[in-house]
């Protein structure tokens, strides 16, 4: 699928960006180039000790920022494939520097699909996030936004064979910034737990399951998706008590921008989300979509379905936590006591 093809990722020295680098040169060793396109010198430096150029000449390393568009378009030449990845994540954060949110995150994805239509490029997948369903901070309503912005820029192509799509997860199992490794470092000094609220759920995904949803919409994605994996939910306590069951909870409350429960697919989505077996797709209000139904030989989902942490029917409990850890976090994990 993409030996001998041109890869470009935005924000590739991420956890996300490492991860599907070390994939991408497992499954494709054939692959012509892969650009990693990120702002940071010394992450690239970390990152280009693992590729040295005499073993994998075909990693390349790009410093830029997609907020500059003169930059990115530059990347963008002889490329075949974008994945999108870079942005401001933090959720409190966006609520004090909304500016540069909005400027990464939306003026950023226009100028990916601005370079994309100026270019040769064939498919573009960015990432997204259950917090751009329904959001109620901005770090989500910007990605929603994005998100509008990649789906929409496919009646703009013309008859180039362009595709544009979005993948839309939960939590990264124990990504930069995440609840895991916070808690567990808490764990380690024998501090408390801080719990948001005793009720709060999220989705879980590995960032290898993140890495294969990408190459599934990579292969299979015809334009105008945003597809959403079925994937499990846990209790923060739940994630609380598998770290270290001894320690102390500290409920904190909510922070500014926080759900209760996250949520990938309203019931307002309903109307145009379809179910393709491992994945849904929510389509865009203009799809056609008999199309997309006949193509992914998928079935509409019922008249206000909605797909939330809370109420999802796929549970994590505080044994298979612990094994997820082992097996994603760190392999000499031991809950501590």
């Amino acid at each position: 699928m993409l030996n001998n093809k041109s890869v470009l990722i935005t924000g590739g020295t991420g956890s996300f960006g490492k991860k599907f680098v070390e994939t991408i040169l497992k499954l494709y060793p054939e692959v012509k180039r892969l650009v990693i396109y990120s702002r940071d010198e010394l992450k690239q430096f970390e990152m280009a000790q693992l590729y040295p150029a005499n073993k994998y000449p075909q990693v390349r390393f790009f410093i830029g920022d997609v907020r500059d568009y003169q930059r990115f378009k530059r990347a963008c030449q002889g490329i075949d494939v974008i994945i999108h990845s870079a942005a401001l994540k933090q959720v409190p954060a966006a609520e004090y520097n909304p500016d540069e949110f909005i400027k990464t995150n939306i003026n950023g994805a226009q100028n990916v699909i601005d370079s994309a239509l100026g270019s040769q490029v064939k498919i573009v997948v960015a990432l997204s996030t259950d917090k751009a369903a329904a959001p109620i901070n901005l770090y989500g309503a910007t990605k929603l936004v994005s998100d509008k912005l990649f789906i929409a820029a496919n009646n703009i192509k013309g008859n180039r064979d362009l595709r544009f799509s979005v993948v839309r997860y939960g939590n990264v199992m124990g990504s930069r910034g995440s609840v895991i490794p916070f808690f567990m470092e808490k764990a380690k000094k024998g501090e408390s737990l801080p719990i948001t609220d005793r009720e709060m759920t999220r989705f879980n995904i590995s960032l290898e399951e993140g890495v294969e949803m990408v190459l599934w919409a990579i292969e299979h994605a015809i334009g105008g998706e945003i597809f959403v994996p079925k994937i499990p939910s846990y209790k923060l306590e739940t994630i609380a008590k598998a770290i270290a069951p001894n320690a102390k909870l500290e409920y904190v409350g909510i922070r500014p921008g926080e759900k209760i429960h996250e949520e990938m697919i309203t019931s307002s989505d309903s109307f145009y989300t379809i179910d393709l077996g491992k994945y849904y797709a929510i389509l865009s209000a203009g799809a056609h979509k008999e199309k997309y139904l006949d193509y992914y030989k998928a079935t509409e989902v019922p008249r206000g379905f909605q797909y939330n942490s809370g109420e999802n029917t796929d549970w994590i409990d505080e044994k298979k936590l612990r094994e997820l850890i082992v097996q994603y976090v760190d392999p000499d994990f031991k809950p501590f006591l």
